[in-house]
């Protein structure tokens, strides 16, 4: 991957309905090219897929909570991830050092549908308790980093 692929990536993460066009005009290259080297990215699994961002809020998810999942002793950590990406409620899962396992980002309409959801995070085989932080606001998510695209930064390759 070279710095027009990453000047590419960084102009995908803002928009990534951009046309080829568009983003040639960006990067200094034709469509044809931006094209060819956007299927080399895809191929190459460095890009994973496009997708619509949605405010929760409207469509009737208006609680977010983020809920650290505890193992038991015994647990088996692939299985409980497995039960997570279960239930529709959980946004994402992140595996984490320290006490907890996992820490999932939940969202769903409404505190008693949060409650509910708690219980079933609790009834998944391996878990052994949870901690939860309910989000009053969102500052920003899921934002573009393009921290590691930037060649010329301290350290960068």
């Amino acid at each position: 991957m070279d710095q027009l692929d990453r000047k590419i990536i960084a102009a995908l993460r803002i928009n990534g309905r951009a046309t080829y066009a568009d983003l040639g005009r960006a990067v200094g290259l034709s469509a044809s090219s931006v094209h060819e080297r956007v299927g080399k990215l895809e191929a190459a699994g460095v890009i994973t897929g496009y997708h619509a961002v949605v405010d929760p809020s409207s469509v009737g998810l208006g609680v977010t909570a983020l809920v650290s999942i505890h193992p038991t002793d015994t647990a088996t950590e692939d299985d409980v991830a497995d039960a997570l990406a279960e239930l529709d409620e959980v946004e994402s899962c992140y595996a984490v050092a320290g006490d907890e396992a996992f820490v999932v980002k939940v969202r769903v309409p409404t505190v008693d549908e949060l409650e509910r959801t708690l219980g079933r995070l609790r009834r998944i085989a391996g878990v052994g308790r949870t901690n939860t932080t309910v989000v009053l606001s969102t500052r920003f998510e899921g934002r573009p980093n393009n921290a590691g695209l930037q060649k010329d930064r301290q350290g960068g390759a």
